[in-house]
């Protein structure tokens, strides 16, 4: 089963009945299966892939506005000219507008960490946070984390096929690698480790000595295998203690009524 592909299909049905519901256009992508696209409005008073109370929160705040600019990784496969200015939110399979979604609208970020993470205290939510986990050599290498609330950090996945690979050097630079992980029970072949996005974002909470919470959907039992892959090799107990999971449907049950009904009428959850 492509569970990813499943997904895909399941949100290209979602949305196009949202979107017919709701008087909006949106347009698709030549992939297959497609999938559905939404543009800002000209004066960028809504915009067809966000909840318009999380769409005017993002617009009034200079740093999760900034996030929107991601220019699309796969203009070639879109239709002209919608090509020349895709931007990646504007993608009903993003899994970061699903996150903003959630998390900017006003109130709902406060009650999904009070509901379902006991402990943690709210703080405005930072999207793209550099975590600068350390290489040997006293260097930080790039890695940007999807969202920071406090000493929480957060990884969302949506349709995205996977947590990626890395050639085994690359990952054995990283200073703390041997320490956080038992590395012969980490998923591996002779050239790569997959998981690569997990073990680095497990290594940057282990460095900020902060909590780690993986986002997915509960229809993609394959990302989670692969995160129970990962989260059995670390092997500081303290570290393994502070990682979690939480599926879109756990948020979404707990969101202010308008964004739920939001949620399950363009996402299915």
């Amino acid at each position: 089963m492509n569970w990813s592909n499943r997904l895909r299909q399941l949100l290209r049905e979602s949305n196009a009945q949202w979107a017919e519901k709701q008087g909006l256009v949106p347009y698709f992508s030549r992939g297959t299966p497609a999938t559905a696209l939404f543009q800002a409005s000209i004066d960028r008073a809504y915009h067809g892939n966000f909840h318009p109370s999380s769409w005017k929160s993002i617009q009034e705040n200079e740093a999760w506005r900034d996030r929107l600019d991601k220019v699309h990784p796969q203009r070639r496969l879109l239709p002209h000219p919608q090509s020349e200015s895709a931007l990646e939110l504007d993608s009903s399979n993003s899994s970061d507008a699903l996150l903003m979604n959630c998390f900017c609208y006003p109130g709902a970020g406060k009650v999904i960490c009070e509901q379902l993470i006991p402990g943690l205290q709210f703080h405005t939510p930072e999207f793209g946070f550099k975590a600068c986990v350390p290489i040997q050599g006293d260097k930080g290498d790039k890695t940007e984390i999807d969202m920071k609330i406090g000493d929480h950090l957060f990884e969302a996945k949506l349709t995205e096929a996977n947590f990626t690979s890395s050639k085994k050097g690359k990952v054995e630079k990283y200073r703390d690698f041997g320490r956080v992980f038992r590395v012969s029970a980490l998923p591996q072949d002779q050239e790569l480790y997959c998981g690569y996005q997990l073990i680095r974002n497990v290594l940057a909470a282990a460095y900020l000595d902060a909590s780690f919470t993986v986002l997915l959907d509960q229809r993609r039992p394959d990302l989670l295998q692969e995160w129970w892959q990962i989260c059995r090799a670390i092997s500081d107990i303290s570290i393994r203690m502070r990682c979690n999971i939480l599926t879109w449907q756990q948020i979404a049950s707990v969101c202010p009524a308008p964004l739920k009904m939001f949620l399950q009428g363009k996402y299915g959850l």
